[in-house]
């Protein structure tokens, strides 16, 4: 399989941002441990971040006929990005929603998300193996 997995703002600060909400493993580290896991796997991975909503519409948008599978972390804009909605709907590519944190146990305003209606899921609060499992989620579907 292919893999694309996305990763909206602050991300890119994984291991420096608040690390006792999101962990020490630095963004780096993460997309190390994803693609060895898709290597483990046979699969492949494409790993990508960015602070601006086009960038990431746009990614989404060439994901059909390149990926069988997008893991995304939408980050802030999960909360009010209509336009990554609207992003993921439009494509054939399947879709996990992936936080870091249980979103249902912080702020209120982080406990609703605009994107996962347009995912076959949602993975929160298990760390960064949260990427991983929806990884083996559909490698499992296969």
């Amino acid at each position: 399989m292919k893999f694309l997995v996305l990763n909206g703002p602050n991300l890119n600060l994984q291991g420096r941002r608040e690390p006792g909400v999101y962990g020490e493993d630095s963004y780096d580290d993460l997309c190390a441990m994803i693609q060895e896991h898709a290597a483990a796997s046979g699969s492949e991975v494409h790993c990508f971040q960015s602070n601006h909503e086009g960038a990431l519409i746009d990614t989404i948008q060439g994901a059909d006929g390149i990926y069988d599978a997008i893991i995304f972390n939408p980050g802030a804009l999960t909360h009010y990005s209509y336009a990554l909605h609207d992003a993921l709907k439009s494509v054939r590519t399947p879709c996990i929603e992936v936080h870091i944190s249980n979103i249902h146990q912080r702020e209120e305003f982080r406990s609703r998300s605009v994107t996962a209606p347009a995912c076959v899921g949602q993975i929160c609060g298990l760390g960064l193996k949260g990427y991983l499992l929806a990884m083996d989620y559909f490698l499992s579907e296969e």
